[in-house]
């Protein structure tokens, strides 16, 4: 595990109205942890379309504004399919630390997508520490 500093390692987030509650939440999370956090996605009670949200972060990894990405929406699948037609965005869909942990390692995600309606708070910000601390293992 690595220590983070904002100015080391820069996260963008981003939510539909589905993932627009547990977005906030791990927002305050990894900026507790010393994350710099910037959030594209709407806010609680506001309504949108998830391919409208996924844009902004993938543009952000992909112009090096951003070291990774988070996307949330209600099931996670929607923004999944969205971020993944960007090309050089390596979108994971997470449901466990072990998903987390193998998305990393294996496929070098610099996307993670949860489900807001699918996960508690607490398995959330176990997987994006999980994902956040596990490096790619190259090959």
């Amino acid at each position: 595990m690595h220590e983070c500093s904002d100015n080391m390692f820069k996260i963008v987030v981003s939510s539909d109205h589905g993932g627009a509650e547990l977005k906030s939440f791990l927002k305050i999370h990894l900026e507790s942890r010393g994350y710099s956090v910037s959030d594209f996605g709407v806010q609680p009670g506001e309504k949108s379309d998830y391919p409208d949200m996924a844009l902004p972060v993938a543009d952000a990894i992909i112009k090096g504004v951003a070291d990774r990405g988070i996307l949330l929406c209600g099931t996670g699948i929607g923004m999944s399919i969205a971020a993944n037609r960007i090309p050089g965005i390596r979108a994971a869909l997470c449901h466990d630390d072990c998903t987390a942990r193998m998305s990393r390692r294996h496929n070098d995600a610099n996307v993670l997508i949860m489900g807001g309606r699918i996960l508690g708070v607490q398995l959330a910000v176990s997987i994006t520490d999980v994902w956040l601390e596990t490096d790619f293992d190259g090959g």
